[in-house]
């Protein structure tokens, strides 16, 4: 099977571009200058480049090579998205039209405007399905009672912030928030709420938004997390089951076991 993959920073797109490769798969890989690794074009059966704010040159690519579905795999910092972009002519016209200013809105729009041209975004996991969280404790530790109840109170907190799409994750300390994910990541409101929390544990819930489809924005976690959780007092991860990718995911519960970490898929909630 032959699509397209636009490749963002980070793992998920060399994980989903090997995986593809050991099916047969035939990916053209549009990376992302600003993002993307160069390790993609050793992955891909063909690789082509563009800037972010290159709409007209993805959709010339994807038609030069009789791509008629592509996914989305990989981060694009919230903060190029919308300070970074030196958007073309398409761009620019999808930019003006947009309601709201926000990462659902701008792909949304876009990915209506490669619908118009015959081109249909797809799940964004379709490669990595093995990969994404189950329900239940995933650790070889359970959260005990005073780690259920921050997990609780940060559920609902998480929740709110993601229908405004702002962020996926709450940073929670003895049923209170210290800290909220805006544009840093969620590695940087870890750091920020260790900063913030007198010692006391912290909790890092991370959520979906709450929308039907795995087209874009799918909350990822990966080692590095485990890391800075270590790092900055951070006793238990929550995230929402069957939504979530856990990059390397065999390495990164044993990481977390290692560390004494509880690791807890939650029901998902939907239409926030």
């Amino acid at each position: 099977m032959k699509y397209g993959l636009i490749a963002g920073n980070g793992r998920f797109p060399l994980l989903a571009l090997e995986t593809a490769r050991s099916l047969g798969h035939q990916v053209v890989a549009i990376g992302i200058e600003e993002e993307a690794s160069r390790e993609i074009e050793t992955l891909a059966w063909k690789c082509h480049w563009i800037s972010l704010g290159q709409l007209s040159k993805l959709i010339e690519i994807l038609k030069s090579e009789g791509i008629t579905e592509v996914i989305m795999a990989g981060q694009v910092k919230h903060a190029k998205i919308f300070s970074s972009i030196v958007p073309d002519w398409r761009l620019l016209k999808l930019l003006a039209a947009l309601k709201g200013k926000n990462t659902a809105a701008l792909i949304g729009a876009v990915a209506k405007v490669l619908a118009d041209e015959g081109i249909h975004l797809g799940d964004s996991t379709r490669l990595l399905k093995p990969l994404i969280a189950g329900r239940g404790v995933l650790t070889k530790r359970k959260p005990t009672s005073d780690e259920a109840k921050d997990i609780a109170y940060g559920r609902r907190v998480a929740g709110a912030l993601a229908g405004f799409d702002i962020g996926q994750s709450a940073a929670i300390a003895d049923c209170a928030c210290v800290a909220l994910e805006a544009m840093e990541g969620t590695d940087a409101m870890l750091r920020r709420a260790a900063g913030l929390c007198n010692g006391k544990p912290l909790r890092l819930i991370k959520v979906s938004n709450g929308r039907h489809h795995l087209l874009f924005d799918v909350p990822v976690i990966g080692l590095e997390t485990i890391s800075v959780m270590k790092e900055t007092g951070t006793t238990v991860l929550a995230v929402d089951a069957g939504r979530t990718l856990l990059l390397d995911r065999a390495l990164m519960i044993a990481k977390a076991d290692d560390e004494g970490i509880a690791i807890v898929g939650l029901e998902p909630e939907t239409a926030r």
